[in-house]
């Protein structure tokens, strides 16, 4: 399911086109792709309508506790990663919040550090739009094989 995500960030959510629901489960399905993954993937995706620019009103990044479950399941270098972006004022409380939820509903035992940055870079892009989370694709694509940063 996960690389259905990546496919549709690279080939849609980048370019910022957002084709129905039908067009995409059929362009899915035609790349090769298994059915029950592409209706796996696409209600994930669904779940990025739940999640849209809200005022923070000058609030101040708090302390987050975690959740025993949280601490098994998510891979410490990808808490540190959502750290550092809502300390950086980059990543608000909320989209936190919703990183979280939507890692720990994979079906990882483990949830990898990669996967937690995905999903981070793909909750910016529905907040901030695609132009602005191409800085965060780079250090999200850092160590892939092939990947050459974006030249700003």
């Amino acid at each position: 399911m996960f690389d259905i995500l990546l496919y549709l960030y690279d080939n849609y959510l980048v370019a910022d086109l957002h084709p129905d629901v039908e067009t995409l489960s059929r362009k899915l399905a035609a790349v090769g792709f298994e059915s029950e993954d592409i209706d796996r993937a696409l209600n994930w995706l669904a779940a990025l309508d739940q999640l849209a620019p809200m005022e923070d009103h000058g609030a101040t990044p708090g302390t987050r506790c975690y959740t025993s479950e949280e601490m098994q399941r998510l891979d410490p270098e990808g808490l540190g990663f959502l750290v550092h972006l809502e300390n950086a004022g980059l990543l608000p409380g909320y989209a936190r919040e919703w990183v979280i939820e939507q890692a720990l509903a994979l079906e990882d035992a483990e949830v990898p550090a990669d996967k937690v940055k995905w999903i981070t870079l793909l909750a910016i892009s529905r907040l901030n739009g695609p132009g602005d989370a191409i800085w965060l694709e780079d250090l999200v694509r850092t160590g892939e094989d092939g990947w050459q940063p974006t030249l700003h």
